[in-house]
């Protein structure tokens, strides 16, 4: 009987660690930039909210088409706003409320001259 209580909690303890595991990277997706204009700055922000935080870049830019791997750690809120300044004329350009947890791959697309904006999911 002891056996068997100390091997289900075993399982239990696995289930939840395996469980957060998954969690934890749940809002990590892959940028494709397709918008025919290379970016110099990358801003992902929960939804709704005034603060942009900072330049997911850095010093680089993301080519167009070439892609980016962004992380999020545990506490991410799935609901993001993507802002992206271009870098020939830093224009800026925003894609709100992506659902970064139910998506892996976020294909960005715009129309300079129509101003038309998507964001193609996987």
């Amino acid at each position: 009987m002891k056996l068997r209580q100390a091997v289900l909690g075993v399982l239990f303890a696995s289930t939840l660690i395996a469980s957060s595991a998954t969690l934890a990277g749940d809002a990590d997706f892959t940028l494709t930039n397709r918008t025919g204009i290379d970016i110099r700055e990358l801003y992902v922000s929960p939804s709704k909210q005034n603060n942009w935080g900072r330049d997911r870049l850095g010093e680089g830019t993301l080519d167009n088409g070439k892609s980016r791997h962004l992380k999020f750690g545990e506490t991410a809120i799935c609901k993001q706003d993507i802002k992206v300044v271009f870098d020939d004329d830093a224009s800026e350009v925003t894609w709100d409320n992506i659902d970064l947890c139910a998506i892996e791959k976020i294909t960005l697309r715009f129309d300079r001259k129509t101003r038309q904006i998507s964001a193609e999911t996987e």
